[in-house]
């Protein structure tokens, strides 16, 4: 409970310091992605070649910036997260916000090839879900939403596990609900029609 109240609170402190901030660069957020090394993990140009670490490239700026906060703030619990995040300035976040934003999505290389029966499943269940409602039905996000179509799709299954067991949350407990009761073939049918959009 502390951490959702925590979590809405910092999502109130993001949104009226963004608004004082200067207007967020591209070609900053580049230089500083370089400067700490996020292509290591999430890939030299956003497009991420590691098993369950997430591509960027394409990203909701504002979806980067919160998640950057969460971290910056330990209200998100990934180790290499808070490291890479800590003592970034409101500014910086949403400079590298709009770095990521500004790259062309990409799906990974090492992509699964297509399984109909796995993306039929997973599409139906999607429409059941009503993803598309937040994630818009195109899967690219919107704000604070992130952009999900050709995500990681292990990223994108690990993810709804650990919102389905209750060891992840959101700045909303949002999905945790959604996925409640999947089974682990619903949520891997879910993360391959995704990732193969």
């Amino acid at each position: 409970m502390l951490k959702s109240v925590l979590g809405g609170l910092a999502l109130v402190a993001l949104a009226s310091s963004f608004s004082t901030a200067r207007a967020q660069d591209a070609a900053r957020g580049a230089a500083l992605a370089a400067e700490r090394n996020c292509g290591a993990c999430h890939g030299e140009r956003g497009v991420s070649a590691m098993q369950d670490i997430p591509s960027l490239a394409g990203q909701q700026r504002e979806f980067i910036a919160l998640q950057l906060v969460l971290f910056r703030e330990g209200l998100r619990d990934v180790p290499p997260m808070l490291a890479a995040a800590e003592g970034l300035t409101d500014e910086q976040v949403e400079d590298l916000g709009a770095y990521f934003a500004s790259l062309p999505h990409s799906p990974p290389e090492d992509r699964a090839r297509r399984n109909v029966g796995a993306y039929n499943n997973g599409a139906a269940l999607a429409n059941r879900l009503r993803c598309g409602v937040c994630h818009l039905p195109t899967l690219v996000g919107q704000n604070q939403v992130p952009h999900i179509a050709g995500q990681r799709e292990d990223f994108l299954a690990s993810t709804l596990r650990a919102y389905r067991d209750d060891q992840r949350r959101g700045s909303d407990t949002q999905m945790n609900g959604v996925v409640q009761g999947l089974s682990n073939a619903q949520i891997a049918a879910i993360a391959h029609y995704v990732s193969q959009r």
